[in-house]
């Protein structure tokens, strides 16, 4: 992994261009990214989030509030490296949105013979008969997933909401489920671009409190309605199962429980990709004191035999495989100890620069799992540290240890390269203990 302060001014310079983004949770790192709806296109994972940024000076606009411009696409074929392919579709490119209302906000894409339809939701440039622009949901089409894509002129017409999601049925019919104070079904005509039927409400979910955020899925002919929920006083992930996409739903549980950094929002996607499902989902890690600035995450998700959903806790580690001779975050990690392990900011000034792990003491110790190290033949540590007065450490991949190696004192970041002894092969598990009295910072790892 590049280091992450380069890469976000890099970024910057080149924004129009193909950008490769590699992370653990959240996994991007370089921008926000909120509303989190991933699809298996042709064998890779796309993602299609909004896109939060901070609101810009001089325009007359709520800076306590989501400020969101325009959409990215991601796409990735292991979950763990993802390429940024730009902006598809922007505020001020589409005729009926109102290019100065920062208001496209969570949006969905769906396949249908060989064309790619998004869906997005944005302030409408004409007044509507309550005198307030109100949310219109648009459609933009292309020939491949990343696009690029041709936004229609005119929203569909009798939608008025947020949130679009998509769902086609085995029987090819499509439907369109949107949020507004509600949440509401339409089927869709084959066009993809009209409603086909009178829009519905879903009913038989909680009556109390914010419901928004609709994702539809449909596993062993039972059809999965999930949704955010503010039950207390930030959102939660709950669903509710059905044997028909209209309904009726019965309300059945909690995928995810309100947020642990206090994110007032979350938004989901479930997908199943290569045998496993995941839950996609964001959090304000990247902007721990604005919680309208999000990142989005990945977990694994797992039913149980009735066809329950387990709840996932979000985890820092989130999912996929870690190259051995990659930059292994390992503040991102499976496990830590009990005591003297915490994990802080590299900078509150710039939190794209990222987190680095502090082991305060003799035995403290973290853990980061699934890395794989191919057919071995790593020779060399390679690890960036800060330790003012110097201390040992333990490397070790599960029960085969790397041994011990000597941390020399250093009161500023330094990269040292040390040589190993044990040659580790295929997956494991990393496990870096501070066998010494003093403290010791550590950013990344990496073997070669």
């Amino acid at each position: 992994m590049k280091d992450r302060k380069y890469y976000f001014l890099f970024s910057i310079v080149i924004i129009l261009s193909l950008l490769d983004v590699k992370a653990q949770n959240p996994i991007i790192q370089n921008q926000f990214t909120a509303d989190p709806t991933a699809r298996v296109f042709n064998g890779k994972v796309y993602l299609y989030p909004s896109h939060d940024i901070k609101t810009p000076e001089g325009k007359s606009l709520r800076k306590d509030w989501f400020c969101m411009p325009d959409y990215h696409v991601f796409s990735s074929d292991n979950l763990t490296d993802w390429t940024d392919h730009g902006v598809i579709v922007s505020q001020n490119k589409v005729k009926w949105v109102d290019s100065i209302s920062y208001s496209m906000w969570a949006p969905d894409c769906i396949e249908r013979n060989g064309k790619y339809y998004f869906y997005f939701p944005a302030n409408n440039n004409q007044v509507n008969p309550n005198g307030r622009k109100g949310f219109g949901i648009g459609v933009a089409i292309a020939d491949k997933p990343e696009g690029p894509y041709i936004p229609q002129d005119d929203p569909i017409k009798g939608v008025a909401g947020i949130d679009p999601n998509i769902f086609i049925g085995k029987d090819g019919q499509a439907y369109l489920i949107w949020a507004m104070g509600r949440i509401s079904i339409a089927k869709l005509k084959d066009n993809m671009l009209e409603l086909a039927s009178e829009p519905q409400e879903i009913k038989d979910l909680p009556t109390k409190g914010l419901k928004e955020g609709p994702f539809m899925f449909e596993r062993k002919g039972i059809y999965y309605m999930t949704y955010p929920h503010v039950e207390n006083t930030i959102e939660r992930l709950e669903y509710a199962m059905s044997d028909n996409p209209m309904g009726p739903y019965k309300f059945t549980g909690v995928i995810m429980d309100e947020s642990p950094t206090g994110c007032w929002t979350n938004h989901q996607s479930i997908i199943n990709f290569k045998g496993q499902w995941y839950l996609f989902y964001h959090q304000n890690d990247l902007s721990p004191k604005f919680d309208k600035n999000r990142s989005v995450c990945i977990d694994s998700l797992f039913f149980n035999a009735d066809g329950t959903i387990q709840k996932v806790k979000p985890t820092l580690r989130g999912v996929g495989l870690t190259k051995a001779t990659d930059k292994i975050q390992i503040d991102r990690y499976s496990r830590i100890s009990d005591n003297g392990t915490n994990v802080v900011y590299n900078d509150t000034l710039n939190y794209f620069d990222g987190w680095n792990t502090v082991l305060s003491g003799k035995n403290a110790w973290i853990q980061y799992n699934s890395i794989d190290f191919g057919i071995g033949n790593q020779k060399w540590v390679e690890i960036k540290y800060m330790s003012p007065k110097g201390t040992n450490i333990t490397v070790s991949q599960n029960i085969k240890n790397a041994g011990k190696i000597k941390i020399s004192a250093s009161a500023k970041w330094k990269t040292a390269r040390i040589k190993v002894s044990a040659n580790t092969s295929g997956v494991q598990n990393l496990v870096l203990t501070n066998t010494g009295n003093n403290v010791l910072e550590i950013d990344w790892i990496r073997f070669e």
